[in-house]
């Protein structure tokens, strides 16, 4: 055997181990599941103890998860109780998600420009700060007396609520965005001839997203906490409606239900809110 024959043998040996191997699967890496399991957890764990907590308890105040499961789907699509309850959730889930969306985009479009030029300008900070912070700590469970006298009984008064929930976090975060601005950003800006009003758009504004972003997740969920509240104004659909109308007719199973589908609601909301604000804020290196 030649010297280039044994040094090639080698090389051809470790080829057909390698050819050999079974290739990796990727759709088996751990690395992939590690964050879904994560999440799923303690959800688990905790429906684990709830199940132990109450399965065989015929008298038990608390209804156990099978039985919650049973008229989640009945609610859905109906067909297991056939009561006035079945096949409901769609109608209460829509006029859920038309309040919410509705007094979360009136916030929305009163507190940014608020909070832009309360950040910005002294003048209306002096004018409207004080009288802002004095009505903040005013929970929106004392607003409901007043929003019914205001607006009477029906879904204005729910987009009322809703709307005083999700304005706070939206504008105490655009006026602390706004505050945070570099000084050394609008000096730049002066020097490249972008001057007054114009710094609104090009330098405040793109500065302040960031915190904007954070307020607008904290608004839209301080939105679904109130719903419920803002439905006590003697709406007849809704998630809120539907708890309050079941808690009467002591149906624990209803409650929990539509406690379940407003967490969940409001977690797919954050989860499309903070998409948005990845694509918006990718030019800035801590929410690329």
């Amino acid at each position: 055997m030649s010297t280039a024959e044994i040094g090639a043998a080698p090389g051809a040996a470790e080829s057909a181990a390698l050819a050999a191997a079974p290739a990796p699967r990727p759709g088996l890496r751990l690395g992939h599941l590690r964050e879904p399991l994560l999440a799923v957890a303690l959800p688990l764990a905790l429906g684990l103890l709830w199940h132990l907590a109450t399965a065989g308890r015929p008298y038990s105040l608390i209804p156990p998860p099978a039985e919650v499961w049973t008229e989640l789907r009945d609610l859905a699509v109906g067909g297991i109780n056939d009561d006035a309850f079945s096949g409901t959730l769609m109608t209460h889930l829509l006029a859920s998600l038309a309040r919410v969306f509705g007094g979360f985009g009136l916030a929305v479009l009163c507190a940014l420009p608020l909070g832009l030029l309360i950040g910005r300008v002294p003048l209306v900070r002096e004018l409207l700060d004080p009288t802002f912070q004095v009505l903040r700590p005013v929970p929106v469970t004392a607003w409901l007396p007043l929003a019914m006298i205001l607006f009477g009984l029906g879904p204005r008064s729910a987009y009322f609520l809703v709307f005083l929930g999700a304005f706070y976090p939206i504008l105490v975060n655009t006026v602390f965005g706004v505050r945070s601005v570099e000084p050394r950003l609008f000096e730049a800006a002066a020097m490249l001839g972008c001057r007054g009003s114009a710094q609104f758009a090009r330098v405040v504004l793109p500065a302040a997203l960031p915190s904007i972003f954070t307020g607008l997740r904290l608004g839209l969920g301080f939105a679904w906490v109130v719903i419920v509240v803002g439905e006590m104004t003697g709406v007849p659909t809704g998630l809120g409606a539907l708890i309050m109308e079941a808690r009467q007719l002591s149906r624990t199973e209803i409650v929990i239900c539509g406690m379940v589908v407003i967490g969940l609601s409001g977690f797919v909301s954050d989860r499309i809110v903070s998409l948005i604000g990845r694509r918006l804020l990718a030019w800035s290196p801590s929410h690329a």
